[in-house]
């Protein structure tokens, strides 16, 4: 018996006159996960985010729901690019990245890997910083793009601390590898 491509291993089929590779339930269930399957965290904050922005733009900033929907946005914009970025992006030593395979030949597109979510969050976080001096601070949408701001901060700042601080019995910092020179 082999492993199939996937890592699925086949079974054999007894009976008389028959030997074929025959998949078990649990792999054809493997095997059958779809997209929506693969990406469905993503697309449930995604969701979300679209919600909380409809939401907001038909409420004003001043009442209670508008406010909670502007800081929702944040929010949950903050979750998607940490569910989407974390998957993409590595940061080396941080426990909240992927983990890359092998070492890269030239050691300036290694340095961008090892520190891409980084890289990514910094970039990104410029833009929004831009985006909010352009904007009435005190404006409906300017009160998001703050928050946008405070919670790309936030983000950056997990990561960056997370390189090298711990907290006891968290399970990040308990499963962190181990820190590379």
């Amino acid at each position: 018996m082999g492993v199939h491509a996937k890592g699925l291993v086949p079974h054999l089929v007894a009976g008389p006159g028959t030997a074929l590779p025959r998949m078990s339930r649990t792999s054809v269930r493997r095997r059958s996960i779809g997209f929506l399957q693969h990406h469905s965290l993503s697309l449930s904050t995604a969701s979300l985010l679209l919600l909380w922005v409809l939401l907001y733009s038909h409420t004003g900033p001043a009442t209670h729901w508008g406010s909670f929907f502007g800081n929702a946005i944040a929010d949950w914009t903050g979750v998607l690019v940490m569910v989407v970025a974390t998957k993409y992006f590595y940061e080396i030593g941080s426990a909240e990245s992927r983990q890359p395979r092998g070492r890269l030949r030239s050691r300036l597109r290694e340095a961008f890997r090892n520190h891409s979510l980084t890289i990514v969050l910094a970039a990104s976080g410029i833009g929004w910083v831009a985006l909010y001096l352009r904007l009435d601070p005190e404006a409906k949408w300017g009160q998001v793009a703050g928050n946008i701001v405070s919670e790309w901060t936030q983000l950056l700042g997990l990561v960056l601390m997370t390189k090298r601080l711990m907290e006891r019995k968290s399970k990040e910092s308990s499963e962190r590898p181990a820190r590379a020179r």
